[in-house]
Protein backbone atom coordinates (compact mmCIF):
# COMPACT_ATOMS: atom_id res chain seq x y z
CA UNK A 1 0.00 0.00 0.00
CA UNK A 2 2.80 2.44 0.85
CA UNK A 3 4.50 1.84 -2.52
CA UNK A 4 1.21 2.45 -4.37
CA UNK A 5 0.59 5.59 -2.34
CA UNK A 6 4.08 6.91 -3.17
CA UNK A 7 3.47 6.31 -6.89
CA UNK A 8 0.15 8.17 -6.70
CA UNK A 9 1.87 11.09 -4.97
CA UNK A 10 4.46 11.23 -7.77
CA UNK A 11 1.75 11.21 -10.44
CA UNK A 12 -0.21 14.03 -8.81
CA UNK A 13 0.37 17.38 -10.50
CA UNK A 14 2.29 16.03 -13.49
CA UNK A 15 1.67 17.28 -17.02
CA UNK A 16 -0.05 14.84 -19.43
CA UNK A 17 3.14 14.28 -21.46
CA UNK A 18 5.22 13.76 -18.30
CA UNK A 19 2.58 11.35 -17.01
CA UNK A 20 2.65 9.32 -20.24
CA UNK A 21 6.45 9.15 -20.25
CA UNK A 22 6.47 8.21 -16.56
CA UNK A 23 4.03 5.35 -17.17
CA UNK A 24 5.87 4.15 -20.30
CA UNK A 25 9.23 4.06 -18.52
CA UNK A 26 7.87 2.12 -15.56
CA UNK A 27 5.91 -0.22 -17.83
CA UNK A 28 9.03 -0.94 -19.88
CA UNK A 29 10.99 -1.63 -16.67
CA UNK A 30 8.34 -4.01 -15.36
CA UNK A 31 8.10 -5.85 -18.70
CA UNK A 32 11.89 -6.17 -18.99
CA UNK A 33 12.27 -7.55 -15.49
CA UNK A 34 9.24 -9.78 -15.96
CA UNK A 35 10.54 -11.30 -19.21
CA UNK A 36 13.98 -11.84 -17.68
CA UNK A 37 12.53 -13.60 -14.64
CA UNK A 38 10.24 -15.67 -16.86
CA UNK A 39 13.14 -16.84 -19.05
CA UNK A 40 15.29 -17.70 -16.04
CA UNK A 41 12.42 -19.48 -14.31
CA UNK A 42 11.55 -21.42 -17.46
CA UNK A 43 15.13 -22.60 -17.94
CA UNK A 44 15.44 -23.58 -14.28
CA UNK A 45 12.11 -25.44 -14.32
CA UNK A 46 12.85 -27.30 -17.55
CA UNK A 47 16.52 -28.03 -16.91
CA UNK A 48 16.72 -28.92 -13.21
CA UNK A 49 14.95 -32.32 -13.43
CA UNK A 50 17.47 -33.51 -16.04
CA UNK A 51 20.67 -32.52 -14.25
CA UNK A 52 22.07 -36.02 -13.81
CA UNK A 53 25.57 -37.21 -12.86
CA UNK A 54 25.94 -38.71 -16.34
CA UNK A 55 25.80 -35.20 -17.83
CA UNK A 56 29.06 -34.44 -16.05
CA UNK A 57 30.93 -37.55 -17.14
CA UNK A 58 34.52 -36.99 -18.19
CA UNK A 59 33.96 -38.34 -21.70
CA UNK A 60 31.09 -37.67 -24.08
CA UNK A 61 29.14 -40.56 -25.56
CA UNK A 62 25.90 -40.72 -27.52
CA UNK A 63 24.25 -42.26 -24.44
CA UNK A 64 25.28 -39.87 -21.66
CA UNK A 65 25.60 -36.73 -23.91
CA UNK A 66 27.96 -35.34 -21.27
CA UNK A 67 28.34 -31.58 -21.18
CA UNK A 68 31.54 -31.64 -19.12
CA UNK A 69 33.94 -31.53 -22.12
CA UNK A 70 31.98 -28.61 -23.54
CA UNK A 71 32.09 -26.84 -20.17
CA UNK A 72 35.88 -27.16 -20.03
CA UNK A 73 36.16 -26.00 -23.64
CA UNK A 74 33.93 -22.98 -22.93
CA UNK A 75 36.07 -21.85 -20.00
CA UNK A 76 39.28 -22.43 -21.98
CA UNK A 77 38.04 -20.56 -25.04
CA UNK A 78 36.75 -17.69 -22.92
CA UNK A 79 40.12 -17.28 -21.19
CA UNK A 80 42.05 -17.48 -24.47
CA UNK A 81 39.79 -14.97 -26.20
CA UNK A 82 40.03 -12.51 -23.30
CA UNK A 83 43.79 -13.00 -23.13
CA UNK A 84 44.02 -11.92 -26.77
CA UNK A 85 41.37 -9.19 -26.92
CA UNK A 86 41.50 -7.43 -23.52
CA UNK A 87 45.10 -6.12 -23.69
CA UNK A 88 44.64 -4.88 -27.27
CA UNK A 89 41.28 -3.30 -26.46
CA UNK A 90 42.44 -1.51 -23.31
CA UNK A 91 45.75 -0.32 -24.79
CA UNK A 92 43.96 1.01 -27.88
CA UNK A 93 41.45 2.85 -25.70
CA UNK A 94 44.29 4.34 -23.64
CA UNK A 95 45.97 5.60 -26.81
CA UNK A 96 42.76 7.10 -28.18
CA UNK A 97 41.87 8.92 -24.95
CA UNK A 98 45.22 9.84 -23.39
CA UNK A 99 47.79 10.08 -26.18
CA UNK A 100 46.11 10.76 -29.53
CA UNK A 101 45.10 14.31 -30.43
CA UNK A 102 41.37 14.81 -30.30
CA UNK A 103 41.35 16.45 -33.73
CA UNK A 104 43.25 13.55 -35.31
CA UNK A 105 41.37 12.21 -38.35
CA UNK A 106 42.81 8.72 -37.87
CA UNK A 107 41.22 8.57 -34.41
CA UNK A 108 37.85 9.42 -35.95
CA UNK A 109 38.27 6.68 -38.55
CA UNK A 110 39.19 4.17 -35.84
CA UNK A 111 36.10 5.04 -33.81
CA UNK A 112 33.76 4.79 -36.79
CA UNK A 113 35.34 1.49 -37.81
CA UNK A 114 35.02 0.14 -34.27
CA UNK A 115 31.34 1.04 -34.07
CA UNK A 116 30.76 -0.55 -37.47
CA UNK A 117 32.53 -3.77 -36.52
CA UNK A 118 30.53 -3.97 -33.29
CA UNK A 119 27.32 -4.27 -35.30
CA UNK A 120 28.44 -6.97 -37.72
CA UNK A 121 26.58 -10.30 -37.28
CA UNK A 122 28.61 -13.08 -35.72
CA UNK A 123 28.15 -15.32 -38.75
CA UNK A 124 30.31 -12.87 -40.75
CA UNK A 125 33.08 -13.21 -38.18
CA UNK A 126 32.66 -16.97 -38.46
CA UNK A 127 33.07 -16.90 -42.23
CA UNK A 128 36.12 -14.66 -41.93
CA UNK A 129 37.63 -16.94 -39.28
CA UNK A 130 36.97 -19.96 -41.47
CA UNK A 131 38.59 -18.43 -44.56
CA UNK A 132 41.56 -16.87 -42.75
CA UNK A 133 42.40 -19.03 -39.73
CA UNK A 134 41.03 -22.41 -40.79
CA UNK A 135 41.85 -22.35 -44.53
CA UNK A 136 44.57 -19.75 -45.18
CA UNK A 137 46.64 -20.26 -42.01
CA UNK A 138 45.78 -23.99 -42.07
CA UNK A 139 44.90 -24.14 -38.39
CA UNK A 140 41.91 -26.33 -39.17
CA UNK A 141 38.85 -26.54 -36.95
CA UNK A 142 40.60 -25.81 -33.70
CA UNK A 143 40.44 -24.17 -30.30
CA UNK A 144 42.95 -21.57 -31.48
CA UNK A 145 40.96 -20.61 -34.59
CA UNK A 146 37.80 -20.23 -32.52
CA UNK A 147 39.56 -18.16 -29.85
CA UNK A 148 41.08 -15.73 -32.36
CA UNK A 149 37.73 -15.35 -34.13
CA UNK A 150 35.97 -14.57 -30.85
CA UNK A 151 38.77 -12.19 -29.85
CA UNK A 152 38.27 -10.20 -33.07
CA UNK A 153 34.52 -10.24 -32.47
CA UNK A 154 34.68 -8.81 -28.93
CA UNK A 155 37.56 -6.40 -29.55
CA UNK A 156 35.34 -3.47 -30.68
CA UNK A 157 33.13 -3.91 -27.60
CA UNK A 158 36.07 -3.83 -25.20
CA UNK A 159 37.63 -0.86 -27.01
CA UNK A 160 34.46 1.25 -26.85
CA UNK A 161 33.59 0.48 -23.22
CA UNK A 162 37.21 1.05 -22.10
CA UNK A 163 37.32 4.33 -24.01
CA UNK A 164 34.10 5.57 -22.43
CA UNK A 165 35.30 4.47 -18.98
CA UNK A 166 38.53 6.47 -19.38
CA UNK A 167 36.59 9.48 -20.69
CA UNK A 168 34.44 9.41 -17.55
CA UNK A 169 37.48 10.14 -15.35
CA UNK A 170 37.32 13.87 -14.42
CA UNK A 171 40.06 16.04 -15.92
CA UNK A 172 40.76 17.41 -12.45
CA UNK A 173 42.23 14.02 -11.53
CA UNK A 174 44.75 14.29 -14.36
CA UNK A 175 45.54 17.94 -13.59
CA UNK A 176 46.00 17.21 -9.87
CA UNK A 177 48.31 14.29 -10.60
CA UNK A 178 50.38 16.31 -13.06
CA UNK A 179 50.49 19.19 -10.60
CA UNK A 180 52.00 16.91 -7.95
CA UNK A 181 54.79 15.97 -10.33
CA UNK A 182 53.55 12.57 -11.51
CA UNK A 183 54.26 11.59 -15.10
CA UNK A 184 51.72 10.47 -17.67
CA UNK A 185 52.43 6.77 -17.16
CA UNK A 186 52.20 7.00 -13.35
CA UNK A 187 48.99 9.01 -13.60
CA UNK A 188 47.57 6.40 -15.92
CA UNK A 189 48.47 3.41 -13.73
CA UNK A 190 47.75 4.91 -10.30
CA UNK A 191 44.83 7.28 -10.96
CA UNK A 192 43.04 6.75 -14.26
CA UNK A 193 42.93 2.96 -14.62
CA UNK A 194 41.77 2.23 -11.03
CA UNK A 195 39.00 4.82 -11.40
CA UNK A 196 37.93 3.50 -14.80
CA UNK A 197 38.31 -0.19 -13.92
CA UNK A 198 34.61 -0.80 -13.05
CA UNK A 199 33.60 0.53 -16.47
CA UNK A 200 36.30 -1.51 -18.20
CA UNK A 201 35.19 -4.65 -16.38
CA UNK A 202 31.60 -3.96 -17.46
CA UNK A 203 32.80 -4.22 -21.04
CA UNK A 204 34.66 -7.43 -20.23
CA UNK A 205 31.49 -8.86 -18.67
CA UNK A 206 29.52 -8.06 -21.83
CA UNK A 207 32.29 -9.65 -23.89
CA UNK A 208 32.17 -12.81 -21.77
CA UNK A 209 28.42 -13.01 -22.28
CA UNK A 210 28.90 -12.79 -26.02
CA UNK A 211 31.65 -15.43 -25.98
CA UNK A 212 29.80 -18.07 -23.98
CA UNK A 213 26.60 -17.54 -25.95
CA UNK A 214 28.22 -17.73 -29.38
CA UNK A 215 27.60 -20.72 -31.59
CA UNK A 216 27.47 -19.68 -35.27
CA UNK A 217 31.03 -18.36 -35.45
CA UNK A 218 32.41 -21.38 -33.56
CA UNK A 219 30.76 -23.96 -35.79
CA UNK A 220 32.79 -22.51 -38.69
CA UNK A 221 36.07 -22.24 -36.77
CA UNK A 222 36.29 -24.44 -33.66
CA UNK A 223 34.20 -27.34 -34.92
CA UNK A 224 31.81 -29.56 -33.02
CA UNK A 225 33.99 -32.35 -31.61
CA UNK A 226 32.70 -33.13 -28.10
CA UNK A 227 35.90 -33.88 -26.21
CA UNK A 228 38.53 -32.05 -24.19
CA UNK A 229 41.58 -31.21 -26.32
CA UNK A 230 44.72 -32.69 -24.78
CA UNK A 231 48.38 -32.86 -25.67
CA UNK A 232 51.38 -30.58 -25.25
CA UNK A 233 53.46 -32.14 -28.03
CA UNK A 234 54.98 -29.50 -30.36
CA UNK A 235 53.53 -31.44 -33.30
CA UNK A 236 50.73 -29.27 -34.72
CA UNK A 237 48.20 -32.10 -35.01
CA UNK A 238 48.75 -33.24 -31.43
CA UNK A 239 48.95 -29.86 -29.67
CA UNK A 240 45.69 -29.14 -27.83
CA UNK A 241 45.25 -25.64 -29.29
CA UNK A 242 45.01 -27.13 -32.81
CA UNK A 243 42.29 -29.63 -31.92
CA UNK A 244 38.58 -29.23 -32.49
CA UNK A 245 36.47 -28.25 -29.47
CA UNK A 246 32.74 -27.90 -28.81
CA UNK A 247 31.53 -25.21 -26.41
CA UNK A 248 28.36 -25.28 -24.30
CA UNK A 249 26.36 -23.17 -26.74
CA UNK A 250 27.36 -25.38 -29.69
CA UNK A 251 26.65 -28.46 -27.55
CA UNK A 252 23.19 -27.13 -26.71
CA UNK A 253 22.54 -26.35 -30.37
CA UNK A 254 23.63 -29.85 -31.43
CA UNK A 255 21.40 -31.56 -28.86
CA UNK A 256 18.34 -29.47 -29.70
CA UNK A 257 18.80 -29.78 -33.48
CA UNK A 258 19.15 -33.56 -33.31
CA UNK A 259 15.84 -33.76 -31.45
CA UNK A 260 16.74 -36.82 -29.35
CA UNK A 261 18.07 -35.03 -26.26
CA UNK A 262 16.01 -31.84 -25.95
CA UNK A 263 15.68 -32.25 -22.17
CA UNK A 264 19.46 -32.50 -21.82
CA UNK A 265 19.69 -29.32 -23.93
CA UNK A 266 17.62 -27.52 -21.28
CA UNK A 267 19.96 -28.87 -18.59
CA UNK A 268 22.90 -27.55 -20.60
CA UNK A 269 21.20 -24.15 -20.84
CA UNK A 270 20.84 -24.12 -17.05
CA UNK A 271 24.54 -24.88 -16.57
CA UNK A 272 25.40 -22.15 -19.08
CA UNK A 273 23.18 -19.70 -17.18
CA UNK A 274 24.87 -20.56 -13.87
CA UNK A 275 28.29 -20.17 -15.51
CA UNK A 276 27.46 -16.70 -16.84
CA UNK A 277 26.02 -15.57 -13.49
CA UNK A 278 29.10 -16.91 -11.68
CA UNK A 279 31.52 -15.13 -14.01
CA UNK A 280 29.54 -11.89 -13.72
CA UNK A 281 29.53 -12.11 -9.92
CA UNK A 282 33.29 -12.67 -9.90
CA UNK A 283 33.78 -9.69 -12.21
CA UNK A 284 31.65 -7.42 -10.00
CA UNK A 285 33.64 -8.57 -6.97
CA UNK A 286 36.91 -7.69 -8.71
CA UNK A 287 35.45 -4.33 -9.79
CA UNK A 288 34.55 -3.52 -6.17
CA UNK A 289 38.07 -4.40 -5.07
CA UNK A 290 39.51 -1.95 -7.61
CA UNK A 291 37.01 0.72 -6.58
CA UNK A 292 37.99 0.44 -2.92
CA UNK A 293 41.66 0.58 -3.85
Amino acid sequence: MSASWNILKKLRGKKPLDLVLFLLVHLASVLTIGFMLFIIGYIVAKGTPYLKPSLFALKYTSDNVSLFPSLVNTVTMTLLSLLIAVPFGIFTAIYLVEYAKRSNKIVGVIRVTTETLAGIPSIIYGLFGFLFFVVYLKWGYSLLAGSFTLAIMILPLIMRTSEEALKSVPDSFREGSFGLGAGRLRTLSKILLPYAMPGILSGVILAIGRIVGESAALIFTAGTLARIPTGLVPNKEQFFLFQSARTLSVHMYALSSEGFHVNEAYATALVLLVLVVGINALSFFIAKKFTRA
